[in-house]
């Protein structure tokens, strides 16, 4: 049989220069589509030439994980409705993290040499940590679980202590001293489970709000251990050493500027438990005013300018379909319709231009925050269909916790709508001043609904 193993290295260079193509493509939303199947072409390549390294077997069983996992991944990705992305995202995720830690288990069920057997033991510590946070962030957005922050006493103290026995699980693992009264075994076994439990104890006390950037850290942690496990082997994979780089850094850079989005460290994020305790004692002057669907048609028909605002609740309601068609009821009217993105909205980043690309909405309509912002003095109207913390004015209120964060200022708008199903408060727990303004009136409802009554209002006028 011939020996073609002279062509891996060759063909996993050509992978990471894919892998770094479909990385730029990703950074722009008109071209992400292809950037993301660049990225799957380079990651089929470096697979399939996988099996032609030496001395491979089990060819059988790689082909039956493949068919098994590959045939999941499809028909889940087929099925899965956009407004559920964040949750598959972050599953997906997991289990790269996972993938990454049963790598470097194997790797330490054979002869340890100190060098690998340590970029195994990080590799597999980190790996297993974004497996089982993950799930947690995962189960939080699924709502199969509390989505506000778990928090106990002496909590960060039972996290460090979980996490330095594993880390002495690791260590006993690396140097098999005689004197250990642990078995090299045993010790393995207690080595990935305490790291499992310090993943799910990290994420507990993170809540739904922060989610977007517990999402953005566990990604840069599944690509931290995938490059360290490339370079555990003997010879180094150096498709999964590059490519977990890549991910380890755009990811690491991705949640510190969704912290910086926030005004927020990445520390306060993952120890602050934002959201645990809702805001007390705070007095706000003026009225939530209700307002009909026919009313909010006839300010939004002869308005000049008309500004939407898309949250979680929009995701939630599955509205973007009624967004899309509203948008073009009022364009065909002469009306100026653009879309505010503030860069944490949704559950997950770019949530919301996922949603209204969806829609067909185009992307010269999105603009960010600093881009929108200087606009809403000169808007007859702003539709803020489910989004709460990020056009809360209380972050220019000191001594609120929202204090400091950039948010969306809507309420400088001469008009704002709220689409919100109650009078309940956001995962930060904090009371919106906007909704008792003299200029916001609340259409209370489901989104899809109000807005198919108000689309179809519009038609009438």
């Amino acid at each position: 049989m011939f020996d073609l193993s002279y062509l891996i290295d060759p063909v996993y260079i050509a992978t990471i220069i894919i892998f770094i193509i479909g990385l730029q493509r990703m950074s722009h939303p008109l071209t992400a589509r292809s950037g993301i199947i660049w990225a799957g072409a380079a990651m089929l390549l470096a697979t399939l030439v996988t099996f032609l390294t030496p001395a491979l077997s089990n060819f059988a069983l790689i082909a039956l994980g493949i068919v098994i996992g590959g045939g999941f991944g499809y028909i889940a990705a087929k099925r899965v409705a956009m407004t559920d992305m964040p949750q598959m995202v972050a599953i997906y995720n997991g289990m790269g993290g996972g993938a990454a830690a049963g790598v470097a288990a194997v790797h330490l069920l054979g002869p340890v040499h100190f060098v690998t057997g340590s970029l195994a033991i990080v590799g597999g510590l980190i790996g297993a940590v974004s497996f089982s946070g993950s799930l947690v962030a995962f189960l939080k957005l699924q709502g199969w679980m509390r989505p506000r922050p778990v928090t106990f006493t002496g909590q960060q103290i039972v996290n460090m202590a979980v996490l330095a026995l594993a880390v002495i699980s690791g260590i006993l693992v690396l140097f098999q001293p005689s004197w250990s009264p642990i078995p090299y075994t045993t010790a393995l076994w207690l080595f990935f489970l305490l790291s499992l439990a310090f993943g799910i104890l990290m994420a507990l006390p993170i809540g739904g709000a922060d989610m977007p950037v517990v999402i953005s850290m566990f990604n840069a942690f599944t690509g931290l251990a995938v490059g360290l496990d490339g370079f555990s082997f003997a010879t180094p994979n150096y498709a999964m050493v590059i490519a977990g780089i890549i991910v380890g850094a755009a990811g690491s850079l991705l949640t510190v500027l969704m912290a910086r989005a926030m005004n927020r460290s990445v520390r306060n994020i993952l120890f602050g438990a934002f959201g645990a305790t809702e805001e007390t004692g705070v007095q706000i002057q003026g009225s939530m005013k209700s307002v009909e669907p026919d009313d909010v048609a006839v300010m939004l028909a002869y308005a000049d300018k008309v500004i939407i605002v898309p949250g979680y609740g929009m995701a939630v309601a599955q509205a973007q379909q009624k967004v899309k068609e509203l948008m073009d009821q009022l364009e065909n009217r002469g009306v100026l319709v653009k879309f505010g993105i503030h860069p944490v909205a949704g559950r997950m980043p770019g949530h919301m231009n996922v949603l209204l690309a969806e829609a067909g909405i185009s992307y010269d309509h999105l603009f960010d925050r600093d881009e929108i912002n200087p606009e809403f003095q000169s808007t007859d109207v702003v539709l803020v269909i489910g989004a709460n913390d990020v056009v809360n004015p209380a972050a220019h209120r000191e001594g609120s916790p929202l204090f400091g964060m950039p948010i969306l200022d809507v309420e400088q708008a001469k008009n704002v709508i709220v689409l919100k199903r109650g009078q309940g408060r956001g995962f930060a727990g904090i009371e919106n001043d906007l909704f008792y303004r003299d200029n916001t009136r609340m259409l209370y409802g489901d989104a899809k609904v109000s807005l198919g009554t108000v689309v179809q209002a519009v038609k009438k006028l």
